[in-house]
């Protein structure tokens, strides 16, 4: 539960509710209550080729200046003949809902609150002797937002109600007070970049009382002397290929209200959104300020306070937001997720491939939210398809590619200027979190239909592209940047762009592997493009380690520009890749620590989303207490009021982030290996790096690799019992923590398998088939 004692004043107090689609952020006014609404596909502009003039042949001749170590003309040369617009066409806000009601005299016990378990936010105060009550919420079910304002004295409920919105182009406002309805419709437009026409409809249904006309109010009508109030909204774009926004809202309204009361529409919205909620839960240890509101609580945290269940509610909460934000059916969460309140929002409010929609999903498969990214995966296969139109254009080359961002026209071209739209493996990157959802759901129909053509795709794109360094023979990427930096050539110039960047060469190296490993389920092991990356991959540019230790951001030891730059690019191979871990490559782990020891200590993680990859990183490390003090940086530093990241400004891939590195800190299951010649599977490493605070904890619904569902409990920092939902697709190997070691390991039959464990390990081999194991555990002698 996030609660307060005041009324949001800003935007940034206000409480997300979202179906998805549909969402609101609820100030919790009295006087003047607003919802600031939004409707995931109110974008501007539209599809159309956005390709530069250049090709092959102008690649060619960059490669050939790089090569030559004239680095600033080949940059130039990409800039001009690669770089396609950067346009302003955003996610736009659907406007406002206003319920202004009259002045009261005092207003007492006031309260407002989000429940993350039921997604409804809730007001209350007295006034007048009356106790009046609001609740807001967003139905997945009937697709619609629902306000419900009680009182309990008769006829005590007196409001006007309003829709509006800054700009209207292309629409207009009615109010009907005979139907009850206020209807708004209008176009989503940023300069000459038309978008969709959207169309809202509310409609007002007291219990007692009367529904009047407002005078001069196009958008409005008034409630006077009702018992209850129930707001319902419906809205609806053409981005779906609706014919009519309007009359498709009217329908959808008309269906969530037929036949059904107030309490059933509520019922029917809590239970579609309590059910995914539900199944993970963090319990830990109350701390100082656990019964402070949430404000108030994040204040003293920053101060320096122990409340480690403001964490677990900090983890909740992004799993709360994923599910408001992505459902199955909506477009994927955006920077912001759903939620804006501009016409022109940051970055357009787009969707960022070189790190910041990969984040938005990164809790969801380990916390059980194995369906939220399938909006991702929609956007996959659009960029895809639009792909193949720019890797032919651009580059003369097979299957797809795309770049640095994209928006709801699914472009796939590099943008503004090569720092940051330079950058072919966005797509890429994508790619893995499809074939990580198969490692989590064993979903082999997914695999080879969704996917195995992206990843195949990719591939194809990556065997054209690479080219050979003549300095050491390896196959390297480029002319491209290392994500937003830069770095001082050695004739003391300032440049961004290179040959064979550290994070391309990993992620086409996760590329690879991941393509090899999926040829190998679905028996595609013959495919010529199989092949040809078995062999491409052992000819890559691999990680570099410099003089000092530190991993090379760059495949030359260029200077930093910025030594404390936001974006960890080259460490991609810790978290979220896995090419080099403690066990398989220690050097380049020492490395990669290094480098992000340097990078904190010349300011680095100084955006939320930044702070919360850092997390993850020292997830991966094994440094728990790195994560509990870089947890605590995040929430202090980089955390709003209503919870809300702050990058600055608000960007919402910070809390998902956040969420997965407690994830991380919990449980890791990225290690891929077979002991002894067995057969091959996912290592499943139990409090990795928990940190020193939480001494006690329970943690329920945490997924691994494999298919696996934990329950984990633990006290005085050490776990003492597990139960595994084990569905037997891969042997369950469990590492637990030096200090402990297994006591005993049943099935739910009772059946005892201790000889499966040895010390703090456990493997049981899959042909045991899919069971319910209990580990108890003791502390090692």
């Amino acid at each position: 539960m996030l609660w307060y004692r005041q009324p949001a004043s800003v935007w940034t107090e206000a409480l997300p509710v979202g179906n998805g689609r549909l969402g609101a952020m609820v100030y919790g006014g009295v006087e003047e209550e607003i919802l600031q609404l939004n409707e995931d596909s109110v974008w501007a502009g539209a599809p159309f080729e956005r390709e530069a003039g250049g090709g092959p042949a102008e690649l060619a001749r960059a490669r050939e200046l790089f090569f030559a170590g004239k680095v600033q003309e080949g940059q130039r040369l990409m800039q001009e003949e690669f770089m396609s617009e950067r346009l302003i066409r955003s996610y736009q806000t659907l406007g406002e809902l206003t319920l202004a009601t009259p002045a009261p005299a005092e207003v007492t016990g006031y309260s407002r609150s989000l429940d993350l378990a039921s997604g409804v936010a809730t007001t209350r105060w007295s006034a007048g002797g009356v106790n009046f009550t609001r609740e807001v919420y967003a139905s997945a079910v009937d697709q619609v937002l629902v306000a419900h304002y009680f009182a309990d004295q008769p006829g005590a409920i007196e409001v006007e109600v309003s829709l509006g919105r800054e700009a209207l182009p292309e629409g207009g406002l009615s109010a009907d007070a005979g139907a009850r309805r206020i209807r708004m419709h209008g176009r989503a437009v940023n300069g000459q970049h038309a978008g969709v026409r959207f169309a809202s409809v509310l409609e007002l249904i007291p219990t007692g009382g009367e529904v009047l006309p407002v005078e001069g109010g196009a958008g409005a009508l008034r409630v006077a002397g009702a018992d209850e109030l129930r707001l319902v909204l419906a809205a609806r774009t053409d981005y779906r290929g609706e014919a009519d926004p309007m009359a498709q809202a009217e329908a959808e309204l008309e269906l969530a209200i037929w036949n059904k009361d107030a309490a059933a529409l509520r019922a029917r919205a809590v239970e579609a959104h309590s059910r995914p909620f539900e199944r993970c839960r963090l319990e830990l240890p109350p701390g100082d300020f656990a019964a402070l509101p949430t404000d108030e609580r994040l204040r003293a945290f920053a101060a320096g306070g122990q409340d480690p269940t403001l964490l677990a509610l900090y983890f909740h909460y992004g799993r709360y937001l994923l599910i408001a934000s992505s459902r199955p059916g909506a477009l994927p969460a955006n920077l912001q997720g759903l939620w804006s309140e501009h016409l022109e929002a940051p970055w357009n409010a787009d969707y960022h491939i070189n790190i910041n929609l990969q984040m938005n999903y990164w809790p969801a498969e380990v916390t059980d939210l194995a369906e939220f990214p399938l909006p991702f995966f929609e956007m996959l296969d659009g960029i895809r398809r639009r792909g193949a139109v720019t890797a032919e254009k651009l580059y003369g080359a097979k299957g797809w590619v795309a770049h640095h961002t994209t928006d709801a026209w699914w472009f796939s071209v590099p943008i503004g200027r090569t720092v940051w739209g330079l950058w072919p493996v966005g797509g890429a990157w994508c790619t893995r979190h499809a074939w990580e959802h198969y490692l989590y759901t064993g979903d082999e129909l997914f695999l080879r239909d969704r996917a195995w053509p992206a990843m195949r795709g990719a591939a194809e794109f990556f065997l054209d592209y690479l080219v050979e360094d003549p300095a050491s023979g390896k196959l390297v990427s480029g002319p491209s940047s290392s994500p937003e930096n830069t770095f001082i050539t050695p004739d003391g110039q300032r440049a961004d762009t290179s040959m064979g960047a550290s994070m391309d060469q990993q992620v086409i190296w996760d590329l690879f592997t991941n393509l090899l490993e999926a040829a190998a389920v679905l028996g595609e092991a013959q495919d010529p493009v199989v092949k040809s990356v078995a062999a491409a991959r052992e000819r890559l540019l691999g990680p570099q380690i410099g003089e000092d230790g530190r991993l090379l951001e760059w495949a030359l030891p260029y200077g930093e520009a910025e030594p404390g730059h936001r974006h960890m690019s080259h460490l991609f191979g810790l978290h979220p890749g896995r090419q080099f871990t403690r066990q398989s490559a220690p050097e380049l782990v020492a490395a990669a620590r290094a480098s992000l020891e340097y990078r904190l200590a010349h300011g680095g993680g100084h955006t939320g989303w930044s702070r919360a990859w850092m997390i993850n990183f020292w997830a991966r490390l094994g440094e728990g207490a790195e994560v509990e003090s870089n947890l605590r940086a995040l929430l202090a530093k980089s955390t709003l009021p209503n919870l809300f990241d702050n990058h600055p400004p608000f960007q919402i891939d910070g809390n998902f982030g956040g969420t997965a590195g407690i994830a991380e800190a919990l449980m890791q299951s990225h290690e891929r290996v077979a002991s002894d010649g067995s057969e091959p599977g996912h290592l499943i490493r139990i409090l990795p790096a928990l940190p020193p605070a939480w001494t006690s904890g329970r943690v329920r619904g945490l997924r691994a690799r494999g298919g696996c569902s934990l329950e984990f409990a633990w006290i005085d920092g050490l776990p003492v019992e597990l139960l595994a939902d084990w569905p037997a697709r891969e042997p369950l190997r469990l590492q637990f923590p030096d200090g402990v070691r297994v006591a005993a390991i049943t099935d739910f039959s009772g059946n005892d398998w201790g000889q499966f464990a040895e010390g703090g390990r456990v493997e049981l081999p899959s042909a045991l088939g899919e069971h319910l194991v209990r580990i108890l555990l003791a502390k090692a002698e």
